[in-house]
């Protein structure tokens, strides 16, 4: 049956978001409107004094301002309840353009006063830039060779030092291989030294420009075709379908490094899973379908488990409950999820058991406080940071002192919000969006508590949704792929790219090296080309990491 009451509640707070948005809309455009400098040079000092402390005065306000108009755009996109509206999301997104205007604006006037003022306000201190970054020094000698007033020589007795980053564009380079042909004197044999391999046979991408074109796709989310212009300002001419190719071409000479990736992955006997939708090309009509995105991340290292992390994600055409049946068929252990329906079956043998997620839980109620500020949500959001402090006290402890410090800390807290979560459920009505939330809770418990007895397991299934924050961000920005073997394709790329992170590696000089060395590595040693064997070959030696 149809909730009009509900239908008119939604359209009220829509209403209200885009009320709050026009608002903030005026007040940026007020700011970034300022009045005009005098002419300064018909100042004098004293005018001169009071016109710099207006001035430090409004860029005093403004940067208040600019503080709590971010705090105010962060809570609005918190508060679209993930409802897809793209009208919404237009909104905050000019908003935040506007704001980066003002703040430009705001720098320009700082440097307008620095010029034409002498400032005496105390500068803000400024981080140093960082070591890592290598140095050119840049000495700037007098243009004089004697000291300017009484020509008496000069001595050096110290230096000035500044620096500035700078930042030097990518640029493409051709190697030349070139490889002498020599003959015997006596025989006439010719001797000559063996082609170096290429990345794909035949083909002009060295191992550098293919991964730069795999992570610009796929982690800086740049779609082929504005890559194809970006290069030609460079004056390469590289187009879409050559670079698809090679795409292809790379994804299949990956394939047994990400089923190695995959094996490790499921022989844990603890995983994050989590799912998302992915627009992709339907074949035939031209129009977009859903597919879906998989993630399942191993990672130990909050329980001190030096195991490497690593996440493994696969495509699928849709979200039948059979593709994470198949994806697990392997797997023993505790399964942190979401309260998906397609995962329940999994945990019907007992070869599986299901972790729950708090932050599932609290992200229940902080929507209701944010919307309606009920004295209930805030209690319980009040009630679940309480386990979370207790969580970042044990971070990175051994898993038996995890569970001991759970059982005797975490339980009782446990144990009080559960008895709350039944009385405040008496009070409310049965269909209120508070008592949803608390059934949601109340549905789960075992799940959900399970964490406290064994020290492995997590409060939470962060670590599967930070893993699929980057798919998130290519999805709004492109299509995600053309076709289901283009979303298989995408599900190896991440995979890798992923657990290069994970191993603390930068993805595209990982996949450098691999590209360098997989078309001609024995294929029963691809596991020395996985990221955390790869990690630990540049941590004995840094070299090999450049």
């Amino acid at each position: 049956m149809w909730n009009a009451a509900g239908y008119l509640k939604r359209q009220y707070e829509r209403a209200h978001f885009l009320v709050q948005l026009h608002s903030l809309d005026g007040i940026l455009r007020s700011m970034v409107a300022a009045p005009a400098l005098p002419d300064l040079s018909t100042l004098d000092a004293d005018a001169l004094r009071s016109l710099l402390l207006n001035h430090h005065q409004q860029l005093l306000s403004n940067t208040s301002e600019i503080e709590h108009l971010k705090l105010v755009i962060a809570k609005l996109r918190r508060m679209i309840f993930g409802a897809k509206s793209e009208r919404i999301e237009r909104e905050i997104e000019q908003l935040e353009l506007k704001l980066e205007e003002m703040e430009t604006v705001r720098a320009e006037r700082a440097v307008a006063q620095r010029t034409s003022l002498n400032d005496d306000v105390a500068k803000p201190s400024r981080r140093s830039l960082p070591e890592h970054l290598p140095r050119e020094v840049h000495t700037h000698i007098p243009a004089v060779q004697a000291c300017p007033d009484c020509g008496g020589e000069l001595r050096k007795f110290g230096d000035d030092v500044s620096e500035v980053l700078e930042y030097v564009p990518s640029s493409f380079k051709v190697i030349r291989h070139v490889r002498p042909k020599l003959s015997c004197h006596s025989c006439e044999r010719v001797v000559q030294a063996e082609a170096p391999s290429r990345p794909i046979d035949r083909g002009i991408p060295g191992p550098g420009l293919l991964a730069h074109v795999l992570v610009a796709k796929y982690a800086d989310h740049l779609p082929l075709y504005r890559q194809s212009e970006i290069y030609a300002r460079e004056g390469v001419d590289l187009d879409r379908s050559t670079l698809a190719d090679w795409v292809g071409a790379a994804g299949k000479l990956l394939r047994p490094l990400v089923e190695e990736v995959r094996r490790h992955v499921t022989t844990a006997t603890k995983l994050h899973a989590d799912d998302t939708p992915v627009p992709v090309l339907a074949p035939g009509n031209g129009k977009t379908k859903t597919g879906r995105l998989w993630t399942y991340v191993r990672d130990d290292r909050p329980a001190n488990d030096l195991t490497p992390p690593a996440v493994w994600f696969a495509y699928t055409p849709d979200r039948k409950g059979e593709h994470p049946r198949r994806h697990l068929n392997d797997f023993n252990g505790i399964l942190q999820a979401d309260g998906y329906a397609g995962f329940h079956h999994l945990y019907d043998t007992g070869r599986i058991r299901e972790a729950a997620c708090w932050a599932h839980v609290r992200r229940k109620f902080y929507d209701i406080e944010t919307a309606h500020h009920s004295p209930i949500a805030a209690e319980a959001i009040e009630r679940i940071a309480a386990l979370y402090a207790v969580e970042t006290s044990i971070r990175s402890k051994p898993p038996d002192l995890r569970r001991e410090i759970r059982q005797s800390q975490s339980k009782p807290l446990l144990d009080e919000l559960r008895s709350w979560f039944e009385k405040m459920l008496s009070t409310l009505s049965r269909k209120s969006e508070t008592a949803l939330a608390i059934r949601y809770a109340l549905s789960r418990w075992t799940a959900l508590t399970r964490y406290i007895d064994d020290g492995r397991v997590e409060i939470d299934n962060n670590a599967a949704e930070r893993s699929l924050r980057a798919v998130c961000l290519g999805r709004k920005n492109f299509l995600f792929a053309g076709s289901d073997d283009g979303g298989e394709r995408a599900a190896a790329i991440y995979t890798l790219t992923g657990t290069a992170k994970l191993n603390g590696l930068d993805p595209e000089l990982y996949l450098r090296q691999v590209l360098q060395r997989i078309a001609e590595h024995p294929i029963n040693r691809i596991a020395e080309l996985v990221p955390w064997n790869i990690a630990s070959l540049a941590s004995a030696d840094p070299t090999t990491h450049s």
